[in-house]
């Protein structure tokens, strides 16, 4: 194995601290946590860096990379106020014990940069002033005649230098200023420029350890047999017919959890029968014998049809408000023109490109886990509570993600692998195959929106209702605070647009189907239907697209900007090139507002192509621009995948879908060209892993309109007719 999974932390910090400096930063409220693993780790657990004595930086982590570039943002910010060399620079092993660790450690929401911003920097100052101080105290001088530039003091007045790894022995023995001087903008060397990330060289050489590279000794290897209903239990299954395969060592049988009651992250499985062999492909060989017959419960009547009809009922009796502007009811009464329509989508599959999976070696004195999760404090307590072990004796092992999009904050793969492995008394690597990962997820809701807005004569917009119908993915963490599921009203209820009179409801719809955070969570479908029904309303008003955003973002002046540079850069307002038609959307999310206008035409069949996506956003600081196009582009090809064809279906209460021939992926040839135009900013900071997936639905299809005439209301896009 890599040293991403066999170097623990504290061997790390004992090396450390040995052989150079370990910096511990007590962090400001809320992160901060005092603490302390014992006396050989005097700076153990809020160590986020360490310096060698040949020079070399070593960022601790304690976010997942998965594709997104966090880690080496992270990096980043430490390495500008350290004003280290970036060639000196390594990820070091992710924190394996969460429960010690100074802040909850979870990848998810677009938070690794926009919540480390201020506390990497001050750790990073911190050393920085601390070597000053070394430097200055050897050549006995005053430290303000001395300053730090990339992995060096100067002597401003002499020209003397020392290299850091001359300073680390001294440095060590000085107290860690309490609220060390941050760089101004101005001097940033790194933020804000195009930075290497460091786990590149990695993946490319192949030494990257992802969940379904790990190797343990004594590794066994199961695969799982899961109910198809929702729900359903096991009734019976024949373990002789498996075990009767080569290489099958085991056969047990999972119970449901069912995954609600609150706490973080409350766990969900499916029952099932599990197969444990020497090999995956015997465990699978293993689990195809079982004849597993199954109670099928409750849901085995659950459709999508029925589900769809249910939805429509409820959005008949008026929700909980979300929010309120003005008299919407009066004003669409008095309205000079009334603009109704319904809008639906489908629950959607996270399909990152590795299955889950995860490894669990259970034993009397603790617990190992290896992973790849978003969510290392719950995948820790998870497997303290089915080790039962103390969960400081649990250790998380964290291997790169081969996605995550917020699936692997989800902690079933982990409660499998370690009920497997208390269970036959050895490490187990539990692997799911591609139809296990889209039959049995957690799926992004389907929702039904019903929309009014009125104009009045001279086609100003005075009115806007919004009602929302979805099951509520929050409930499964406990009772919902005043009724609404923020997660189901958010791109609705913060609808940027100055509409005198508004009115965003939910209402919530009760189904068995599990639910998870997909990537841009409720924003995914709200700038869908909002953006699309603006359109609607600019078009009953006999204004421009552009031009009616445009207006209604008087008092927003960031979203304005944003609106506009997406506008000027994909030519608004000149004609489209032949036979393409352009759509523009705006959102904002996680903190960050990004506008896109997509050019698209059809092909023969219907089949919609989009040739072009321009995306403008404002982020807040930047931090590395490499990075930001990046999950632009990943946004856009992931948004457009579920724009086109994405769509979990239903019947007998079993998941339709089973592979990427029924769950397809957008192709290498159907990517359109993305240009990103970044907004200079410093407003407060906003993540940039989810942003750049709510507008590209909308404006698809706001310029399939323009082209044909035809409004999309219903997802996916499918074929034109």
């Amino acid at each position: 194995m890599s040293t991403h999974s066999d170097l623990s932390r504290r061997e790390f910090l004992q090396t450390a601290a040995g052989a150079g400096l370990v910096l511990a930063i007590h962090l400001p409220p809320p992160l901060r946590r005092d603490v302390r693993a014992d006396s050989a780790d005097p700076f153990a657990p809020n160590a986020w860096l360490a310096i060698a004595p040949d020079g070399t930086v070593t960022v601790t982590m304690d976010r997942s990379e998965m594709g997104q570039g966090a880690p080496t943002a992270l990096a980043m910010l430490v390495a500008e106020e350290l004003e280290a060399d970036w060639a000196t620079v390594r990820l070091g092993t992710t924190v394996e014990n969460p429960a010690a660790w100074s802040r909850r450690m979870l990848t998810g929401g677009s938070s690794s940069v926009r919540t480390s911003y201020e506390p990497l920097r001050k750790a990073g100052a911190a050393a920085r002033e601390m070597l000053v101080a070394a430097a200055a105290a050897q050549w006995g001088v005053e430290p303000a005649t001395c300053q730090a530039r990339q992995g060096t003091v100067v002597h401003t007045p002499s020209g003397r230098s020392l290299p850091y790894k001359a300073l680390v022995a001294t440095a060590a023995t000085l107290p860690v200023p309490a609220n060390p001087t941050l760089k101004p903008p101005a001097e940033f060397r790194y933020l804000g420029k195009r930075v290497k990330r460091l786990d590149t060289p990695l993946k490319i050489d192949g030494s990257a350890v992802f969940g379904l590279d790990v190797q343990v000794p004594g590794m066994l290897v199961a695969s799982i047999q899961r109910c198809p209903v929702i729900g359903g239990k096991v009734k019976r299954y024949d373990a002789a017919k498996a075990k009767a395969h080569p290489g099958v060592r085991h056969v047990v049988e999972l119970p449901e959890i069912p995954g609600t009651g609150g706490g973080f992250f409350p766990t969900r499985t499916a029952a099932g029968v599990a197969v444990v062999a020497d090999t995956y492909w015997q465990a699978l060989q293993g689990r195809r014998a079982l004849e597993v017959e199954w109670d099928e419960g409750p849901n085995a009547g659950l459709s999508s049809a029925g589900i769809s009809a249910l939805f429509a009922q409820l959005a008949v009796q008026p929700g909980v408000v979300a929010r309120k502007e003005g008299e919407p009811d009066a004003a669409l009464g008095a309205a000079a023109k009334k603009i109704a329509a319904v809008y639906e989508v489908p629950f959607l599959y996270h399909a990152t490109m590795e299955p889950m999976n995860a490894t669990a070696h259970v034993r009397s004195d603790g617990c190992d886990v290896w992973a790849p999760t978003q969510n290392q404090t719950g995948a820790q307590a998870v497997a303290a509570q089915y080790a039962g072990v103390p969960i400081e004796q649990v250790r998380v092992h964290t291997t790169f993600l081969g996605g995550g999009f917020g699936r692997r904050a989800e902690t079933d793969f982990v409660a499998e692998a370690v009920q497997l492995s208390k269970a036959v008394g050895a490490p187990v690597k539990v692997i799911w195959s591609r139809e296990d990962d889209v039959q049995h997820g957690f799926y992004r809701p389907a929702s039904y929106h019903a929309f009014a807005a009125g104009v009045d004569a001279a086609g100003a917009p005075t009115a806007w209702t919004h009602r929302i119908v979805a099951p509520a993915i929050l409930a499964r963490f406990g009772p919902l605070q005043d009724g609404i599921d923020r997660t189901t009203v958010e791109g609705a209820a913060n609808l940027p647009y100055g509409f005198p009179n508004l009115r965003v409801e939910q209402t919530v719809a009760d189904l068995p189907v599990p639910l998870g955070f997909w990537r841009s969570v409720g924003s995914s479908h709200n700038a869908f239907v909002t953006e699309s029904f603006v359109d609607e309303v600019a078009v009953a008003a006999g204004k421009d697209p552009f031009e009616l955003r445009r207006a209604l973002l008087a008092a927003q002046p960031r979203h304005r900007a944003v609106l506009e540079l997406a506008a000027q850069k994909a030519g608004w307002g000149t004609p489209a090139p032949a036979g393409r038609g352009r759509g523009i959307a705006l959102a904002e999310s996680f903190g960050s507002i990004v506008a896109e206008v997509a050019e698209v035409s059809l092909e023969s069949g219907g089949q919609v192509r989009v040739h072009r996506v321009v995306c403008a956003v404002d982020c807040g600081p930047i931090v590395n621009p490499d990075t930001i196009e990046a999950q632009m582009q990943s946004g856009v090809v992931y948004g457009l995948t579920a724009a086109l064809y994405g769509a979990i279906t239903i019947d007998k209460g079993r998941v339709q879908q089973s592979n990427f021939n029924d769950y397809p992926m957008l192709r290498l040839r159907e990517m359109p060209a993305v240009e990103t135009y970044i907004v200079p900013s410093d407003a407060k900071q906003g993540g940039m892993g989810e942003p750049g997936t709510p507008p590209i639905a909308p404006a698809v299809c706001n310029a399939i309109f323009a082209l044909t005439g035809k409004r999309i209301r219903k997802l996916p896009i499918g074929t034109i007719a």
